[in-house]
């Protein structure tokens, strides 16, 4: 089979035929691959970011058809379609699942182990999420993948794997904004988006997109903002989301650029005892905040990975949501790209021309 390998970071994938995956063991899947996007968590990766050891295979927000299951799989059964994600569903048996927290599960399935080997026998880490959605097949423990009704278009599908969970989770299922909260969200990509579309859902107001694009806060729009600060051009973008929320600032930010300039920007942005989420996968310190912004205002800066969601129900509800045309999908896909073009498509979200590029197997 193939599929796109990163080799040296900095460099471009190469797609390489003759790549093995193993069958699935006991509680693990067997997904053929039939659509996977391209997320700004694999950038990182492919930047070295985030160092991983290499070769490796990216891709984790992945859609496709349950081609084999293991000894004792009872989530799913061949021919299923199904989402992969990097959250897992959880034991149900332990104190997090109990209470409601599965993507704290203590069985949570370890990143980079490795399932997929190249055509010259070395193992393949896989980076950013144990998924492997970068290859024609991909096997992963049945707590990964998450069934979805035949009747879900898949290339919206996988969307709902990382992109749009991340964003509108953050805020629904993390944060809980409560109706008539203000909202700030910082970075109007994919993610921040969804945080938009999360806010909206849930009743707030002021919905106020931040960004450095013109074009990005026209979108965020669409999406449900109503409210807009281009950093470039406001002189005091704190000031103007202080006016936009009568004088006191948000009541909550999602920042979701992986910056640490961002997060000290919209965590300015917030008000007293206002709640900062960062979402995006963020390098660096924090030297700059000091104890008596947290002590005197009661601010609060947490973060929220995957959403904090709990797949086998916000997943299937997301879709349920998309089909009953409250979530928007199709507006996030900026282009399809077949697996040999992989790297335009990289290139494209790099260059911040793209939401969602997809990578699509289908023949």
């Amino acid at each position: 089979m193939k599929a796109a390998i990163l080799y040296e970071v900095n460099k471009p994938l190469v797609v390489e035929d003759g790549v093995t995956v193993d069958s699935p063991g006991k509680g693990e899947v067997k997904v053929k691959v039939a659509f996977t996007a391209v997320c700004h968590s694999d950038l990182h990766f492919f930047t070295g970011d985030i160092p991983s050891p290499l070769p490796g295979l990216a891709g984790h927000e992945t859609a496709g058809y349950v081609d084999e299951i293991g000894e004792g799989v009872t989530k799913v059964k061949k021919g299923d379609t199904v989402i992969i994600g990097t959250v897992t569903s959880g034991c149900g048996q332990c104190y997090y699942c109990k209470i409601g927290k599965p993507h704290y599960c203590v069985e949570r399935i370890a990143f980079g182990r490795p399932k997929h080997k190249n055509a010259k026998g070395q193992p393949l880490t896989l980076m950013a999420g144990p998924v492997g959605g970068f290859a024609e097949y991909t096997t992963v423990p049945q707590e990964l993948v998450t069934p979805i009704p035949k009747n879900m278009p898949l290339d919206k599908a996988c969307l709902l794997a990382c992109g749009v969970t991340s964003g509108f989770g953050a805020v629904v299922n993390r944060a809980r904004v409560p109706a008539m909260s203000s909202v700030v969200v910082v970075g109007t990509g994919g993610v921040g988006l969804n945080s938009i579309q999360g806010a909206v859902f849930s009743g707030a107001y002021p919905v106020i997109a931040v960004d450095v694009l013109d074009s990005k806060l026209k979108t965020a729009k669409e999406f449900g903002a109503t409210h807009t600060v281009n950093l470039k051009k406001e002189k005091d973008p704190v000031k103007a989301v202080q006016d936009m929320t009568n004088g006191r600032g948000a009541d909550y930010v999602f920042v979701t650029v992986g910056s640490v300039d961002a997060i000290r920007t919209g965590f300015s942005m917030s008000g007293v005892m206002g709640m900062t989420v960062v979402i995006g996968l963020a390098q660096g310190n924090l030297k700059d905040f000091t104890p008596l912004e947290f002590i005197f205002n009661e601010k609060t800066l947490t973060g929220a990975g995957g959403g904090s969601i709990r797949s086998s129900i916000d997943i299937p509800f997301l879709a349920s949501l998309y089909q009953a045309g409250r979530l928007k999908l199709d507006e996030l896909i900026t282009a399809y790209y077949p697996l040999e073009r992989i790297n335009e498509a990289v290139d494209s979200l790099k260059k911040g021309e793209a939401l969602r590029n997809i990578i699509t197997f289908e023949k």
